[in-house]
């Protein structure tokens, strides 16, 4: 059986004004490009239509945002499916820059309120959150990250971080295309402190794209970092302990990054 993911059906890309378009799957999905415009799959309407409005309204210094696209009716997300503005570029291992745009689009995003589709949220993801900030009791597979989570837990202490929208996934997310500016070109909304956001970018750089240990220093200017890499640390080790896909050779990253936070604690 395949696992190619299925591409939008005609209907979608007409009313997106890609008819004639041939659907070519990007970097493994689950966005195609049509032509001008990229379709990726909009599981939850209501978040869609928040990234869409979000995206359309967003202007930030030194980032390209993937513009939403109206269907011929007006909607933002037809059948299932929703589509920006087709942005060259991908995502290569510019950490530090990854970083800067986290601070950049927080700025901007500082006065938004907060969603109210993120109350209905229980995924996996968003249970891990609420486990890493203490606002959910979960059962970690202590084998794929649920003791080392236990072990880092102990160190959490009170913090004073103003939480907000935030931008939670932009790891392997941000494109580049030369001497372009970086693009974003969806939205993962959490209701976090932008240095919670940003440290959740060095975390998964160090564990899963080589970035060097100096990076933890490099953004250690931002208010109450030690405190904010922890929350981000138990954050991917409770997805991990949680995640159907995960192994104990997977978690040696993590691994790594914990012994480094706890070093700054």
């Amino acid at each position: 059986m395949s696992t190619t993911p299925e591409p939008p059906p005609s209907h979608v890309r007409a009313a997106f004004g890609a008819r004639d378009a041939v659907p070519e799957l990007i970097d493994g999905g689950p966005a195609w490009r049509c032509g001008d415009a990229a379709i990726r799959p909009a599981g939850n309407p209501a978040e869609a239509t928040w990234v869409a409005k979000t995206l359309d309204a967003l202007t930030v210094d030194d980032l390209r945002v993937a513009r939403p696209l109206r269907s011929t009716d007006g909607r933002y997300v037809v059948g299932g499916w929703a589509a920006t503005k087709y942005l060259a570029g991908r995502a290569e291992p510019r950490h530090d820059e990854v970083v800067s745009v986290a601070v950049r689009l927080h700025q901007a995003t500082a006065g938004l309120p907060r969603p109210r589709f993120l109350d209905a949220r229980n995924g996996l993801f968003a249970r891990a959150d609420r486990c890493a900030w203490d606002e959910e009791d979960v059962d970690l597979n202590p084998e794929l990250g649920g003791r080392l989570f236990e072990l880092l837990a102990a160190y959490r202490k009170p913090v004073t971080l103003k939480p907000q929208v935030v931008h939670g996934d932009l790891f392997g997310n941000v494109l580049f295309a030369g001497d372009a500016a970086p693009a974003i070109i969806d939205f993962t909304a959490y209701w976090r402190p932008a240095e919670w956001a940003a440290a959740v970018v060095v975390v998964d750089a160090l564990a899963w794209g080589g970035a060097d240990p100096g990076i933890l220093r490099r953004w250690a200017h931002l208010a109450e970092w030690p405190q904010a890499l922890l929350r981000a640390t138990l954050f991917r080790l409770a997805v991990h302990a949680m995640h159907a896909r995960s192994s104990t050779r997977s978690l040696a990253g993590l691994e790594q990054v914990a012994a480094q936070v706890i070093s700054l604690l």
